[in-house]
């Protein structure tokens, strides 16, 4: 076992606190308030290697660990959750997919320049009438010569404006259930593909969240992604990347209501002495700490094994239940210690408890995943091994 972490991850998370220090801070507030950030920010992301770090350099990634997105994504959800969730969704849901599913010839054409930058991927599994179970999904795909005709729609989905590539999931034969879904790469020029903007959302405001439509939309047999009948197998491989990287971010989130916690305990004062130094206010500081590094050694395990090319389905999901309930408690502490200005915009602590709940909701309820250690504990759930994983690093 070794918790120490390498010169190149230490470097790689003093220049994304670095970023986010000066880009993100200085106007998360503003495009929190406004409802979206700066576009010219994924150009900057680019440049430092962000939107493909744990990518192979042949595929136009920083060809890191699997560690080292956690690494990205814990320090960009300390700026803002709606960062983290677009390399979540871009490089966890979208290119780790690729990489794990994708033909040499997808990947050339798709996970480059997504890797690069250059393009963005985004996901597309829920719909109106289904979340958790995705078997109640209703888009479907026919195949007629070479093409598929994609009919349907998709709903609470990240970067559904402003993303080039989409792994989208529909049936081809719903007699299968389950064995019947089908994944495909959908291009936003493809004609009968349109989106739309969900606004007025809780939290993570300054990210693009909506809807996608596909009407009659012709898809070429070489964008289907794996076999038909795959689908279901891949959405769920897919998740275990997406959920790592949520995780991730949730312990960011941590260490900013930490960091914000901290400062206001010696700057307000309340019978005569700081807050920190009532009891009770400590006590939530204590059991944000203690949230903070389970977490991080939740996250950090599931990072290992995927560096060593072990399925991890339920390491993942016991990191990003128990990390994303830690930060939704250490925001609503954070908030409570504050006080009334903890309630208002005058500090960010109200929008880290707007942003913590929805990473409690997506990429499997907290519900779900209690549902599912209780399973594997009873024996009742095994993972099966995949016809394909994720490449071992160090990649060859």
């Amino acid at each position: 076992m070794n918790f120490d972490f390498s010169e190149e991850q230490q470097l790689l998370r003093k220049t994304v606190r670095q970023f986010v220090d000066a880009e993100i801070m200085p106007h998360i507030a503003k495009w929190d308030a406004e409802g979206g950030f700066d576009s010219t920010i994924w150009k900057r992301l680019a440049s430092l290697g962000l939107m493909g770090v744990c990518i192979p350099e042949k595929y136009g990634g920083a060809g890191m660990d699997y560690n080292s997105l956690a690494i990205v994504c814990e320090e960009l959800e300390r700026g803002d959750t709606a960062f983290r969730t677009a390399v979540s969704v871009h490089t966890g849901l979208n290119s780790m997919t690729l990489l794990q599913w994708g033909t040499e010839a997808q990947k050339q054409k798709y996970l480059i320049p997504q890797a690069r930058g250059e393009k963005i991927g985004a996901f597309g599994l829920t719909e109106p009438g289904a979340g958790s179970d995705v078997a109640a999904i209703d888009s479907y795909a026919k195949r007629e010569g070479d093409v598929y005709i994609l009919n349907g729609q998709k709903t609470w989905i990240s970067l559904c404006d402003v993303a080039d590539h989409f792994i989208v999931f529909a049936y081809t034969d719903k007699s299968k259930k389950h064995h019947g879904i089908t994944a495909f790469i959908v291009e936003r020029t493809m004609p009968g593909f349109s989106s739309k903007a969900i606004k007025g959302k809780y939290g993570i405001r300054a990210g693009n969240t909506g809807e996608l439509f596909f009407d009659d939309v012709k898809i070429p047999v070489e964008n289907r992604l794996g076999e038909e009948g795959e689908g279901f197998k891949i959405a769920m491989s897919a998740l275990d990347n997406g959920r790592f990287t949520v995780a991730a971010g949730a312990v960011g989130l941590i260490q900013a209501c930490l960091e914000a916690s901290v400062k206001y305990c010696k700057e307000r004062k309340t019978f005569g002495k700081a807050i920190g130094d009532h009891q009770l206010v400590g006590q939530m500081l204590a059991k944000m700490e203690a949230g903070y590094h389970m977490s991080r050694l939740l996250v950090y395990r599931v990072g290992e094994l995927k560096n060593k090319g072990v399925r991890n389905t339920r390491e993942t999901s016991l990191a990003k239940w128990q990390a994303c309930d830690f930060a939704n408690k250490a925001a609503d502490d954070a908030v409570q210690i504050h006080g009334a200005y903890g309630y208002s915009d005058e500090y960010p602590v109200a929008r880290y408890l707007r942003n913590s709940k929805a990473p409690v909701i997506y990429e499997g309820t907290r519900e779900i995943h209690t549902i599912m250690q209780a399973d594997y504990v009873l024996g009742k759930r095994q993972d099966k091994p995949l016809s394909k994983m994720l490449p071992k690093w160090p990649f060859e």
